[in-house]
């Protein structure tokens, strides 16, 4: 029996675009785009998340090895770029159908604003039967602006989209026991959302161009799958992979999806790095937070100190008495106030549970 997934976000790594010299493999980008085509005529939403910008950039321009790294790799993804999504454009236009280029960074992310106009983009692509094609804008993120890897960057999307899945394809079958290549290693073809510790049994090998390790892949898919959306690893280079796929014909790794939080919560848990400030809660204050099965507003009498300064609307860290974050939120009004209101009673939420995220919740 297929499995019923509707909304799907396919990330195509850059191991599985590339030859072994690090150039364009375009017979298998063709059959990618085969297989995504033939999803979408089931009527299927495709979203693709596709790496391979700078490897096409490689086989149009040489740049010198004395050059800059960050500015070769912007140069070779601005050229790469066009030749990627011209690429798609004219394979997918062979099926009749047409594609749409989204490049963003993560600032697009932490923005609430950046983030909703990119949601009604997305929207009106699929609305319109387009397939949108997603990318980091490699041009303008570097260091710290980056995402640890397109990866990163398909788990945020899922999220954003409320995706029922996400299949990631790599260069290998899945998660396994061990080094993939050493004799006896066994593909992990489950994990359950009380999966905790990867270190143990995945390597930290790097693929030969990718930027993201195993360890790093199986985070973000664990993340990912705590917000309710079931996250695929599996080999992009097997044959018809992603029907043999969702036909449950093939060898993969399934992070199992655990629960389906808002739409809220799901962007709050990727939004750590765009907190403004912080607040300290009493042991009162985090043991009503963190009770199971209990919705609660953070209160201004649970509130220990201010840190920092935030504006309504602003994310803010919620931190235990030790000074251990255990969640974030959406402030209801600005730091001045919330310290004027600070251990009073009969106040209004600083934070309402709506627009409240525990760490608790993906743990």
């Amino acid at each position: 029996m297929a499995l019923p997934y509707q909304r799907i976000i396919v990330k195509i790594g850059s191991n599985v675009l590339t030859q072994e010299d690090g150039l364009p493999d375009t017979a298998r980008i063709q059959h990618l785009v085969d297989q995504i085509a033939a999803l979408k005529k089931t009527g299927k939403e495709v979203i693709v998340v596709s790496s391979g910008a700078v490897a096409a950039g490689r086989s149009l321009v040489t740049v010198s090895p004395k050059a800059d790294a960050v500015s070769s790799r912007q140069l070779l993804a601005a050229v790469g770029q066009v030749k990627l999504l011209a690429t798609y454009a004219e394979l997918f236009r062979e099926h009749e159908l047409v594609c749409a280029q989204v490049l963003v960074t993560k600032e697009d992310f932490r923005d609430r604003q950046h983030y909703l106009h990119m949601q009604n983009c997305f929207r009106a692509l699929l609305q319109n039967s387009i397939i949108p094609v997603v990318n980091e804008n490699d041009v303008i993120s570097v260091t710290e602006l980056m995402f640890t890897d397109n990866d990163e960057l398909a788990g945020l999307v899922a999220s954003m989209l409320d995706a029922d899945a996400l299949l990631i394809l790599s260069n290998v079958d899945g998660i396994f026991d061990g080094d993939p290549k050493a004799p006896g290693a066994q593909l992990i073809p489950v994990i359950e959302p009380t999966t905790t510790s990867f270190s143990s049994f995945v390597t930290t090998q790097r693929s030969q161009f990718g930027r993201g390790g195993m360890i790093t892949k199986c985070h973000m898919a664990r993340k990912v799958a705590q917000l309710g959306i079931a996250v695929h690893i599996a080999n992009g280079k097997t044959e018809n992979v992603l029907p043999r796929l969702l036909a449950e014909e093939v060898a993969n790794t399934r992070f199992v999806a655990n629960r389906t939080a808002s739409r809220k919560k799901k962007w709050l848990a990727h939004a750590e790095t765009a907190a403004k400030g912080a607040v300290q809660l009493n042991a009162g204050a985090k043991a009503a937070l963190t009770t199971p099965g209990k919705a609660t507003s953070l209160l201004p009498v649970g509130l220990l100190g201010i840190i920092g300064t935030f504006a309504k609307g602003d994310i803010i860290r919620l931190l235990d008495e030790a000074g251990k974050p255990i969640g974030l939120g959406i402030a209801e009004y600005g730091a001045d106030k919330a310290l004027e209101r600070l251990g009073l009673q009969h106040q209004k939420p600083l934070v309402h549970y709506d627009y409240l995220f525990l760490n608790t919740e993906i743990s």
